[in-house]
């Protein structure tokens, strides 16, 4: 290269740096380099650790190791002074080295502190490779570890020793807590993984295309590491390696609205008011009818759960009549889910119901790829704006079963066996204590759960109980036997009561004419980047419970007064004044608890005795849920995911 020619690019890269200077001074803000002397003098060091030779970002760095030569450049880095100087000599001899045979190999000598880097010695060589683009740049990195504290801040960068320790990878950096761990989950490593160099070069590749395209996206919103992290949350490596350039631009493009939002619980499904002209346009383009999708992990005659949306399809269907028509789709091994919903778009599905909450990957990716496709899954509190969820406040009927038991039992001792600590499953646990301390205030509740014990049933008999509450009942039509409510007779026999259930039908006779009316705004809840989780209650029809004939006339009605309360919203189960097991006072009863306190409740109150079980005692069978609907999910440590490098 001439020198005429790297004289005109020091001249370009000055005009960028005088730019960048004023602006700043403009702005109020310093328009050098930070100073890292400056920036610990007064902060407490852990240590110093000598780290050798690695490839660093060079967007990370940031600053220069003392305040002597930072007057010479801008806050990015581009050059300040005349060209005539001796710096501006040297900058211009770089330059021409670069872009000709030589090319720049010194390594640089710098500080690493709280993840940015700070220069010691090749700050021109910083700023003739910031100038032209170059990603990363070859270092020689002393650690400065700042002393451990309780700050977000320190805590993320302690997680990130630890991530680097194993991986000597520096391009990822996050800025909150456990996204580390969930990025070396979703590269399906375990978290004690040492990464070896050919993994290290793999995700640094990958993530080096993935920028690339990002930028090419005009990703906006989110850091690209984040970015990068909820792409392989839909993505698996195995499938990102495989995609074009084109793909994953397009699918960064498509997944723009995917991130983790805010979640709106709406507690019913309200038509909202229409003026005259909007109704006429909704005659025009409305469609007649609509095509729905349910896919199914599991056969009807092999899972309760599954025969109950099965049950609550045929319903919808037979309510609506020519308004929809319904297709189901078998999840198999062979068929997997990612394959049924092709298989139902193609088929011309426009709305698709994923009837188990394991679902929810395939439902994000599904999002992606079928945007214009409306797609629901039957779980709750998850936070991705491009799934609509859908679950039932079985709370309520929980609170009617708990008056039932408090007035039917003789030991004052009653039985809870409830299924797993999900979200939703305490608040049911509670109002159900509530309510058999509204009959009978002398109740204790005795807790065990099917997800930590074997034969709860058998436990709760052997302790004396005179009256247990069980797993709800899956159809109404269904014999109760030993689901619901049940009173224990001396020799161990049952004997129904009453039973809550979950009335799917209901449920999904609600969304689907929602949609049919035009109700279902997609650009509204898209631009607000907010998730939405339908949680339908007696009001809606969606919860309900049976009771046995030869209930005593008493409890009958009182259960079919509390029942019709309930129903009109007249009454609320957890307004009065409740004390928790730790003896705090979780409501004085002058308050509404929100729709997401009781859905988030992660404590019982005083008139129940056990415990909510920790992930290590829950059973294996039972750890995915959890996982995926815990009320501690935030909490737990991410579960690698099975993907090869």
């Amino acid at each position: 290269m001439k020198l005429n020619d790297a004289t005109a690019e020091y001249r370009t890269a000055r005009k960028q740096g005088l730019k960048r200077y004023h602006d700043d001074l403009k702005k109020g803000v310093s328009p050098y380099p930070k100073v890292l002397d400056e920036l610990i003098a007064d902060r407490k060091i852990a240590g110093r650790v000598e780290l050798g030779l690695f490839e660093i970002p060079i967007d990370r760095i940031v600053g220069t190791a003392n305040a002597g030569r930072r007057t010479a450049f801008s806050a990015d880095f581009m050059p300040l002074l005349e060209e005539n100087t001796e710096f501006g000599m040297k900058w211009i001899s770089l330059c021409n080295d670069h872009l000709g045979d030589t090319g720049i190999r010194d390594p640089i000598r710098c500080y690493e502190y709280r993840g940015d880097f700070y220069i010691q010695e090749g700050n021109k060589r910083v700023s003739v490779l910031k100038y032209f683009g170059a990603a990363t740049v070859m270092a020689s990195v002393l650690r400065i570890v700042p002393a451990w504290s309780e700050d977000e801040a320190t805590r993320v960068y302690y997680e990130f020793l630890d991530y680097f320790h194993k991986s000597k990878l520096y391009a990822i950096r996050f800025d909150q807590p456990g996204r580390y761990a969930r990025f070396v989950a979703a590269l399906g490593f375990t978290r004690d993984h040492v990464w070896t160099p050919e993994e290290r070069q793999a995700v640094q590749s990958l993530y080096l295309r993935f920028s690339h395209e990002a930028e090419a996206a005009s990703l906006k919103g989110t850091t690209l590491s984040d970015a990068f992290l909820h792409f392989l949350s839909v993505y698996s490596i195995d499938d990102a390696r495989a995609m074009s350039a084109e793909e994953i631009r397009a699918a960064i493009t498509a997944s723009a609205a995917e991130t983790e939002a805010s979640v709106s619980v709406e507690t019913q499904i309200v038509a909202p008011e229409k003026s005259v002209l909007d109704r006429i346009v909704d005659a025009v383009l409305l469609p007649d009818d609509i095509q729905a999708a349910f896919l199914y992990e599991y056969d009807p005659e092999e899972s309760d759960w599954i025969a109950a949306h099965e049950a609550g399809r045929k319903y919808a269907e037979e309510k609506l009549g020519n308004q929809v028509k319904t297709k189901t789709y078998r999840i198999t091994p062979e068929t997997d889910a990612n394959a049924c919903f092709k298989e139902a778009v193609e088929d011309g599905a426009t709305v698709i119901f994923a009837t188990t909450p394991s679902l929810i990957a395939a439902c994000r990716k599904a999002a992606v790829a079928y945007p214009q496709i409306k797609i629901l899954n039957c779980s709750v509190i998850m936070p991705f704006p491009g799934v609509r969820t859908y679950y039932s406040r079985i709370y309520e009927a929980k609170f009617i079963s708990g008056a039932i038991a408090g007035a039917m039992t003789k030991t004052d001792r009653i039985g809870y066996i409830a299924s797993s600590p999900t979200f939703g499953v305490p608040a049911g646990i509670n109002a159900f204590a509530l309510g058999a301390r509204m009959t009978n205030p002398r109740a204790r509740i005795d807790l065990h759960w099917s997800c930590s014990e074997e034969d709860p049933m058998a436990a709760l008999i052997r302790e004396g109980v005179d009256v247990v509450s069980n797993r709800d009942l899956p159809i109404p039509s269904q014999p109760q036997d030993h689901w619901g409510l049940n009173q224990i007779a001396p020799d161990g026999s049952l004997h129904a009561l009453a039973a809550p259930f979950w009335n799917w039908g209901e449920i999904y006779v609600r969304l689907l004419m929602d949609i049919l009316q035009g109700h279902w705004v997609d650009s509204t809840f898209r631009s607000t980047a907010q998730a939405v989780n339908y949680w339908l209650g007696m009001q809606s029809g969606a919860v309900d419970l049976v009771f046995a004939e030869d209930l005593p006339e008493g409890v009958r009605t009182l259960a079919d007064l509390l029942k019709g309360e309930l129903s009109k919203e007249s009454l609320f189960p957890f307004f009065r004044r409740i004390v928790s097991q730790d003896g705090i006072l979780r409501s004085d009863g002058t308050r509404l608890f929100s729709p997401e306190e009781i859905l988030r409740m992660d404590w019982l109150c005083d008139a129940v005795d056990g415990e909510i079980p920790p992930f290590e005692k829950i059973l294996p069978m039972s750890q995915n849920i959890v996982r995926l609907e815990g009320i501690y999910r935030d909490t737990l440590p991410p579960e690698k995911v099975d993907v090869t490098l």
